[in-house]
């Protein structure tokens, strides 16, 4: 869903799903678990994911991180 070649940030209007919603938070947990980003931006990414209503609302909040967390 969210790596290379699977088309993701080509459909970024297309609607968020409830899976990608929640593919966004393991992420982002991965992300604050390796210290990559803080709590409060875990908090604040975690509240955007949740609102999301496209992927590319999705991608925005994990676009700064590595792929090796996907």
């Amino acid at each position: 869903m969210w790596g290379a070649g699977s088309g993701w940030r080509m459909q970024q209007d297309i609607r968020a799903s409830d899976a990608e919603r929640a593919a966004a938070v393991e992420l982002l947990q991965k992300a604050a678990g390796e210290g990559r980003i803080t709590m409060t931006e875990f908090e604040e990414r975690t509240q955007a994911a949740f609102a999301a209503r496209t992927r590319g609302e999705l991608d925005v909040l994990t676009a700064d991180l590595p792929r090796s967390l996907w």
